[in-house]
């Protein structure tokens, strides 16, 4: 009587481990001998890798759990490739800025800062939170808005589909040309010399609402149909509907889709350059005057080429991605809170 076994040969599980040491060892080599860089030494280790761990495999297992084993290393390679330079790119932004954060850099303006005197990036920040929050106060109602009338009402209809067209065309809309819009609709109403931050929300609105909209769109799509029947069943109307079900089951995704737009338009710097230009002081007048944001102040302190100009522009540049990152730590926060809770 023969025995069949459906069981194979397996590699231990500190295999992948062994072949990638043996993969830095083999490429250390050649490494110091034709004296390469930390990057030539890091390619040719991940290449002996991913060679090496798949034959192995392919001799004490199987063709399948070798190809198995080449397309996790790929798909893990590819993972840290992506990830390294976001890695790389925060590491720098702490180190330099760091160095330029302090209560007087957060607390003081640069008005009549001359030379390599302290300075601040007090009236950029607030610059950048009000003209912001009155783009996302536009951006918001309009982009939800015709989110609901795609799904809800539009179905295939001819003025739908135009709707869908034109957004999808905003989307790829360069920032310069929204900046050039806005300063034609400051100038029209008010005049060739007229900078204000309002005209600088304006320009961001158009960045951010075909985000908001695709974003909406597909969060309102992804809400069952039976909870719509369900709440038509019982005598609800459909605008009411709307409101009690369908926003909130997707206003997690909403919220989310919102904090992405924000973050894609708060790091703009030609169409407020255009429109909002820029000063030295703190302005609160979103409706008179000129009003500098982190990324001009950021540009516009680079420009200077010296010491401290740069300081100051990596101490903006570190300000500018900590407020991004408690947007989105923010809109994770209250997108769980608002999120319906499952039964």
């Amino acid at each position: 009587m023969t025995t069949v076994t459906l069981a194979h040969a397996r590699l231990p599980a500190w295999a992948p481990g062994l072949v990638g040491v043996m993969a830095l060892a083999a490429a250390g080599l050649p490494a110091m001998l034709l004296d390469w860089d930390v990057v030539a030494w890091a390619v040719v280790s991940l290449f002996l890798f991913l060679v090496g761990l798949p034959a192995w495999s392919l001799a004490v297992e199987n063709r399948r759990a070798a190809v198995d084993r080449l397309m996790t290393g790929l798909v893990w390679s590819s993972f840290g490739i992506a990830v390294l330079p976001l890695i790389w790119l925060i590491y720098v932004v702490v180190r330099e800025g760091l160095q330029a954060i302090s209560m007087e850099f957060l607390t003081y303006s640069m008005r009549g800062v001359t030379g390599d005197e302290q300075g601040g990036v007090y009236h950029a920040l607030i610059g950048t939170l009000l003209i912001t929050t009155a783009a996302t106060l536009i951006s918001v109602p309009i982009g939800v808005l015709t989110a609901i009338y795609l799904i809800e009402y539009g179905g295939n209809s001819r003025l739908a589909r135009w709707i869908t067209f034109l957004v999808d065309v905003m989307t790829g809309i360069p920032s310069i040309v929204a900046g050039l819009f806005a300063l034609a609709l400051v100038v029209l109403f008010f005049g060739p010399a007229y900078r204000m931050g309002l005209g600088g929300s304006i320009a961001l609105s158009l960045l951010m609402i075909p985000t908001v909209v695709r974003s909406s769109e597909e969060m309102f799509r992804l809400v069952p149909m039976d909870l719509r029947e369900a709440a038509y069943a019982l005598g609800v109307p459909k605008w009411r509907t709307i409101l009690k079900v369908v926003v909130p089951t997707a206003i997690g995704g909403v919220i989310t889709g919102v904090v992405l737009a924000i973050s894609r338009v708060i790091g703009e710097t030609a169409p407020l350059l255009v429109v909002a230009g820029a000063t030295d002081g703190v302005n609160f007048n979103l409706f008179d005057g000129r009003m500098t944001t982190l990324p001009v102040f950021i540009y516009s302190q680079y420009a200077q080429s010296t010491p401290a100009g740069y300081q100051r522009a990596w101490g903006g540049a570190l300000v500018l991605i900590a407020i991004v990152m408690v947007l989105n730590l923010g809109a994770r926060l209250i997108g769980k809170l608002l999120t319906p809770k499952k039964a």
